[in-house]
């Protein structure tokens, strides 16, 4: 199982200081991807725009969106250039994970419509393809630049409903489950299986999750400030969020060995914290 590190880009109050030197220290420790989390109503960086500061300064550590909400993005047109644009500039790095989003104040600040954001990732996944693909739109041609990776960077969809299975088996090169543990893990990860089957897909599907950490004197601190206040709309699921992140070397590792128990394929750890010291930490514990 590959380990990957979240950019503490959703974390309020990183410096694009931190933030780069966050994205060196990751690639110089092995981490496999870096990845971004996404929302609207809330004092993160954007995702796109994070990535690619990271990319400036890095040449090997894949970059990941874990997810982007697609649906916020009104111009899929728009979305396909800025995506194609990160996977050029970065080498063909990136990995585009999309979801449809679960924060109603999200799409109302947006202009977005939150109960058709199923409908409408929908018909994004299939634009996005046919505009990777070059697809003629006007005069010049296609939608430029064209992406570094052919057809496009890769798509990992997220969330729980049956939905998103169908989406990944369709478009996708795999799911990725948005917290919630191993065991949630394990049953989205046979939900995954059963609609790549049903679709025709050869060969296996990628399956992601991610957690949360923050190590060191503070860790439990960190983990409890920050979590609490990011996922306050959740009422009385952040104590078990908070529980489950984990706050101890020995945590990190019990969290490691159980999602690569239960099948995972890459596990990406957010940080709680956006102090640099952090991604050393970490390797020196899952390394």
């Amino acid at each position: 199982m590959e380990i990957g590190i979240g950019l503490p880009a959703t974390i309020p109050g990183v410096t694009g200081a931190a933030l780069v030197e966050w994205a060196r220290r990751s690639e110089a420790r092995g981490f496999s991807t870096l990845a971004t989390l996404d929302r609207l109503v809330y004092a993160n960086y954007e995702p796109l725009v994070a990535l690619t500061a990271a990319a400036a300064v890095t040449e090997r550590i894949r970059l990941t969106t874990a997810i982007l909400i697609a649906p916020l993005r009104l111009n899929t047109a728009l979305l396909a250039k800025q995506t194609a644009t990160t996977d050029n500039l970065s080498g063909g790095r990136l990995v585009l994970g999309l979801a449809p989003g679960g924060r109603e104040d999200d799409f109302q600040a947006g202009g977005a419509d939150f109960h058709r954001r199923g409908r409408m990732l929908d018909q994004q996944l299939d634009e996005l393809r046919r505009i990777w693909n070059g697809e003629r739109r006007g005069f010049a041609g296609a939608i430029g630049p064209a992406p570094t990776q052919a057809g496009g960077p890769p798509l990992i969809l997220g969330g729980s409903a049956p939905a998103t299975f169908r989406r990944a088996a369709r478009y996708g090169e795999g799911w990725i489950a948005g917290g919630g543990g191993p065991d949630l893990f394990r049953q989205g990860a046979e939900a995954l299986a059963a609609a790549w089957a049903e679709a025709g897909r050869a060969g296996q599907p990628r399956k992601l999750a991610l957690t949360y950490f923050a190590l060191g004197p503070d860790a439990r601190r960190h983990a409890e400030s920050y979590l609490r206040d990011y996922y306050a709309f959740l009422d009385q699921w952040v104590d078990a969020i908070i529980a489950g992140a984990a706050v101890t070397e020995d945590m990190v590792r019990q969290q490691v060995a159980a999602f690569a128990e239960a099948g995972c394929d890459e596990l990406i750890l957010f940080p709680c914290s956006t102090d640099p010291a952090q991604v050393d930490l970490l390797a020196d514990a899952v390394q």
